[in-house]
């Protein structure tokens, strides 16, 4: 785990999560530089204790949500992410949405697919986040910006 993850992690366990959920619905994260993507992982984590993930569901929930904000970082340079508990009858989750005013996404069709990178990456980001995630919805008009929005579910 980096340094940045475990400082977040040592500040959640100082957290009230219960009031947490209590005193806010949604959380919006301006993302302007690099520490705050370790701060939207930690509300996405805190989010995620509060709604009783599992293990497995809440690592997968911070990776995307660490995932679309680095990405907004590197490609738009800012953006917001916001993030919102959810229920439906059966089960509940959060709502993720990844707003930029950045470049766009020349090619949606290919920015999903495995091994496509336009900074030299491996090209795994965005299709690793879809498949991570129950729901997944792109948006993107060139030079206007980006919307991704993201849902986990846990069954209750």
């Amino acid at each position: 785990m980096k340094n940045d993850d475990l400082q977040a992690d040592s500040a959640l366990r100082n957290t009230n999560k219960k009031s947490l959920l209590s005193a806010k619905s949604s959380f919006t994260v301006e993302i302007r530089q690099e520490w705050d993507i370790v701060h939207a992982r930690k509300i996405g984590r805190e989010l995620s204790y509060s709604l009783k993930f599992t293990t497995v569901n809440r690592a997968k929930l911070v990776t995307a949500i660490s995932e679309l904000a680095r990405n907004m970082y590197q490609h738009a340079g800012s953006g917001q992410i916001r993030m919102e508990p959810v229920h439906e009858r059966t089960k509940y989750g959060i709502r993720v949405t990844a707003i930029d005013q950045g470049p766009g996404i020349k090619d949606k069709n290919k920015a999903l697919k495995a091994g496509y990178s336009t900074s030299g990456g491996l090209g795994v980001g965005l299709p690793w986040v879809k498949k991570l995630m129950d729901e997944f919805s792109l948006e993107s008009t060139v030079d206007t910006g980006t919307r991704i929005t993201i849902v986990k579910w846990q069954i209750i």
